[in-house]
This record gives C-alpha cells, structure tokens and sequence, in this order.
C-alpha cells in the first residue's frame, strides 16, 4: 500500500528566495523537489517562512519576501494548490499551507499578525531559537516562559484562528501557552525527549497536555535529535519517537514533520521525500496495521489542520 504524506514543516522557502532552489530542476543538496515528492506520495506540505536572526532584512520584511515567494511558486507550479476541505488526496495535487517559523516576523503587532492569517498563513511558531520580544527557545538557558507580549499574541492567535506550534519553545513558554491557549495546540517538528535527551524535544508531560487538546505532534528526522550517534540515525530512530509519541499521547496525535531542506545533516535513509515511505516500512515491522499508518502519515495532521482551514 502507498500511503498518502502529510508533512508539518519544511524549509525549501528560505532557499527558493536565497539559493534559488527549484522544484522541477534541483540543485545538489535540494530535498525538496516535484519528483521527491510525488516519489514519496506527498499530499499535504506546509512551507515555512523561516526568519533567519543573522540575516540584515528585517524579520517583517523577511517574512514578506517568502510569502511573495510561495505564491510565485503556487502560481508557477499548478500541481500545487492551497489546502482547504475538499481537498482530495487521491488526485493528482499537492496540496500546500503556508506558516511562519518565528514570532519577530510580526514585529510585535497583532495587526500584522492578522494581516498574515488573511494571506494564508495557518500556524506560528513563537520562537526559533534566538530569543525575541515573545518568549525564549528551547536552545538557550533560562527558564522564563513566555513575555508579557508574547501571552497578548497567543490569546490573539487563538481568537483568530491560527494553530499555536510550540516548536523550538522552552518548557516554560509550552507551559504558558497550554494555559493560554484553547484550541488544539501543535509542535510541527518536535521529538520525545525520553526517547533521546535533547532540549528541542517534548517532555512526555507536553505531549500528554497536547494530545489531550486535540492537537497534533510533527516528529522531525534531524539526526542529532533522534539519537546519540547521528551518523547512524535512520527510519527505525524515528519510528522510535512515533511510537513512544503514540504510547504516551495515542494513535491520533502524532504525524511528521520532516524539517527538510531545514536540516545539515539526514538519516541514512531518509535523504529526502521520496524515502519517507522507509518509515512506514519500519512501522509494519512493529505490527502497525495500514490504518494506523495512513493516520500517521496523512489523517491526522489533515484532521488537525482542518480545525484552522
């Protein structure tokens, strides 16, 4: 059986404006293309406005440039349409949701926030992981959780609308923004930190708080993530993450959420989109049946971002 993809977070934006990254002609180190994605049977991506902290453009305008250019890329490549709910996953499209990675591509304003959520844009993380004027990153020290400001954007967020992802946040910014925020919570690319410790990754306490809110978790394939020795990370290290996910949170929230073209370094068998059906492989080897694997591969980031589309 080819299971359809559905995958939370994926950074080919940020190199289409800077690398000049192409979807139907790719370069050496492009994961992102129109033949890895059809090979991998991908049906739902979301693109990251990633905001780059070193770079001089300012995070608003930074965010501006690639929402101009996911619409180019829209209108460019007509197999690419924007998800909504009569979206039919045994056609021949993809369909695609726009969200922003870091929190200071609002510059501070609810304004501009819902400026974005009129242009498509359907989920935010706070942070990446620099701190900002909202809230502080799971990669920094400090257990402040999330800014006066930041609380004001996440009750904002939830009147409106837009998916909250905790992604990159601390453990106290998760902790303010479960209790702040009333609509089903995601984290588009996290992992379980009791199956590898690393900053980045969810406590099984955050994942039981987002499961219990209907909400959804992405597990990403960056190596150093997964498992101690990244040189060895594989399908099978992020099989582990699904599955500890699903025995603390059940079957229905956990997905994917790739990271790619966000990422230095890949597992050795997941180099790109068209490898992610080795994961589903690796899942059957554990008794999972076909359905529980459709819902972790597709349905349940469908189901999740249907509360928002």
């Amino acid at each position: 059986m080819s299971f359809p993809v559905a995958d939370a977070h994926c950074d080919f934006l940020y190199y289409m404006y800077n690398e000049k990254y192409d979807l139907n002609c790719a370069k050496q180190k492009q994961m992102i293309s129109r033949e890895t994605l059809e090979n991998g049977n991908v049906k739902l991506q979301c693109f990251a406005m990633w905001i780059d902290p070193d770079e001089r453009t300012m995070p608003l305008q930074q965010a501006m440039n690639l929402a101009d250019t996911y619409f180019k890329m829209l209108k460019e490549n007509p197999y690419f349409v924007p998800f909504s709910r009569d979206f039919d996953e045994n056609g021949d499209k993809i369909a695609t949701v726009l969200t922003i990675e870091g929190g200071e591509a609002i510059a501070g304003r609810e304004e501009n926030l819902r400026v974005f959520y009129n242009m498509g844009v359907r989920a935010m993380t706070l942070t990446w992981n620099a701190t900002n004027e909202l809230g502080f990153p799971a990669m920094r020290k400090g257990s402040k959780g999330l800014t006066k400001l930041g609380k004001k954007i996440v009750g904002e967020m939830d009147r409106i609308g837009m998916a909250l992802d905790l992604a990159h946040l601390n453990d106290a910014g998760i902790d303010d923004a479960l209790s702040l925020y009333t609509k089903p919570i995601m984290a588009s690319h996290s992992n379980a930190r009791a199956v590898f410790e690393h900053k980045r990754s969810l406590s099984d306490e955050h994942i039981k708080a987002i499961a219990k809110s209907g909400g959804f978790i992405g597990v990403n394939y960056y190596p150093p993530q997964l498992c101690s020795n990244s040189k060895e990370a594989s399908s099978k290290h992020i099989a582990d993450h699904i599955e500890h996910i699903i025995n603390i949170g059940g079957i229905n929230c956990v997905g994917l959420g790739s990271d790619f073209d966000g990422m230095t370094k890949v597992p050795q068998d997941v180099e790109n989109p068209s490898e992610v059906p080795n994961i589903f492989e690796e899942l059957k080897k554990r008794g999972f049946s076909d359905s529980d694997i459709k819902r972790i591969s597709y349905d349940n980031l469908k189901e999740y971002l249907l509360n928002f589309c």
